[in-house]
């Protein structure tokens, strides 16, 4: 889930880009940081990998674990020529019986694990994530879970848009929605009345 809006320093400039990307069939690309290396990333170094794919038409995909490999081995290399992507990359997808969850800094890191966020959502939604995730998770009881990290991110970042994208890698497929809006409130007494005592 990644919101829509991109800021040019201070301004809230764009507020209809688009953070999570579909790889292929199997895989889904989210990522923070400098939307200018987002799109670089995107429109040319995958683009270019997924068009070796269809060129080579033997019937096999990149998997999400090499489309992962693929990025952290493109950013390390960048950094090393002091020119880096500054971005926080998370790839999702689908690898048979396997979901993968994995992700990739400005530096090459690379780790996977089952909870992952980018950018604020490092600092305010793992432990929200943490605290509340389970294996055995159903679809609305995850979706729910990432709409109350938002809003929590929501509150929280003063550059921010109450806009999101959600995506989604089963083994059907890649799905990412229509931007949608959640639910605020701020009536709450203490933002009306800062001095207010309960």
């Amino acid at each position: 889930m990644a919101d829509t809006l991109a800021s040019y320093g201070g301004l809230a400039r764009f507020k209809d880009v688009q953070r999570i990307a579909r790889v292929n069939g199997t895989t889904l690309l989210g990522g923070s940081g400098e939307y200018s290396d987002f799109q670089y990333i995107t429109n040319n170094l995958l683009k270019e990998l997924m068009l070796e794919d269809y060129v080579e038409d033997d019937g096999d995909n990149r998997t999400a674990k090499e489309i992962h490999s693929y990025l952290a081995r493109v950013l390390y290399n960048r950094r090393s020529k002091m020119d880096p992507l500054y971005n926080q990359l998370i790839i999702a997808g689908v690898d048979g019986d396997e979901s993968v969850l994995g992700a990739v800094d400005l530096y090459g890191s690379t780790y996977t694990d089952n909870i992952l966020a980018t950018g604020f959502g490092t600092y305010l939604a793992i432990p929200i994530l943490r605290k509340r995730w389970h294996e055995n998770m159903t679809e609305a009881e995850a979706k729910t879970l990432l709409e109350d990290c938002m809003n929590v991110l929501f509150y929280r970042d003063c550059r921010t848009i109450n806009r999101y994208h959600l995506g989604k890698v089963t083994k059907a497929g890649v799905e990412i929605s229509e931007p949608y809006s959640l639910e605020t409130k701020w009536d709450y007494k203490k933002f009306v009345n800062p001095h207010y005592q309960s």
